[in-house]
């Protein structure tokens, strides 16, 4: 299970991202609800009576950038969901968290790295970063968020707050779509940074960069064109390779 605070499907009907306190109560009950145990919510004792117990425990990964929502994520979650590649974030991101776990009495190495972006395979970088660039543009509305909370001089990493200067404007009605007008402002460098792009043997060394700071699984944002060979390429090459960390 998979949840965050909310971005599109909130904000294009005019609403907020979920406060974080009223997130954490939320997802601790739905951690524990959809485990079988039974839970008090809307002055009702719900229980899901034909979970069976031999059956594993489904975790509960949250996904967040700022400090809040990252505690919230070591407090209850069991792996933390990072919507970016870039390994320098994510290790201030998993560190965050970890902290929280420990505080709360938790086993911080228990928490999973999950990440999440797109990959395009191709000898052409720069299709590669164009056909991307939406990304970056996507995670830069919980950013804005982040700099309108804590400023730009705190504990979140600079490499993840400073590219957002450059926004000008994000269109939901383009949401994650490639060559979207509002990603004009995202540079090659951060097109890299955040997302897993360039040849097989490139790809290859940027998952194993990740894996060598303690990302447990990768996900692809299957979002550009050549869907179907990308496929093939990590099917063929990647996967029986990096299989482990790869989905």
């Amino acid at each position: 299970m998979g949840i965050g605070r909310g971005d599109s499907a909130r904000r294009y009907i005019g609403q907020k991202p979920v406060k974080v306190a009223e997130f954490e109560r939320r997802i601790s009950m739905i951690k524990d609800f959809m485990n079988g145990r039974e839970v008090h919510w809307n002055e009702k004792d719900l229980q899901l009576k034909w979970v069976r117990e031999e059956l594993p425990q489904i975790p509960m990964h949250v996904a967040g950038y700022g400090p809040k929502a990252l505690a919230v994520a070591g407090r209850v979650g069991d792996g933390v969901i990072i919507q970016l590649a870039d390994p320098a974030i994510i290790q201030w991101i998993m560190a965050t968290a970890r902290k929280a776990a420990e505080e709360a009495g938790r086993d911080p190495d228990a928490l999973q790295c999950v990440v999440s972006a797109p990959s395009h395979i191709s000898d052409d970088i720069q299709d590669a970063r164009e056909q991307t660039k939406w990304f970056p543009a996507m995670v830069s509305n919980h950013v804005v968020d982040l700099v309108e909370r804590y400023g730009t001089d705190s504990e979140i990493p600079k490499e993840l707050t400073d590219y957002v200067a450059a926004r000008k404007f994000y269109d939901y009605n383009d949401h994650s779509r490639v060559g979207a007008q509002h990603g004009e402002f995202v540079t090659d460098e951060i097109a890299d940074r955040f997302s897993v792009l360039g040849t097989v043997e490139q790809v290859k060394a940027k998952l194993k960069e990740l894996e060598s700071i303690g990302v447990d699984q990768f996900n692809i944002y299957l979002m550009t064109h050549g869907q179907e060979e990308i496929l093939k390429a990590y099917g063929d090459e990647i996967i029986p390779e990096l299989g482990r960390v790869v989905v």
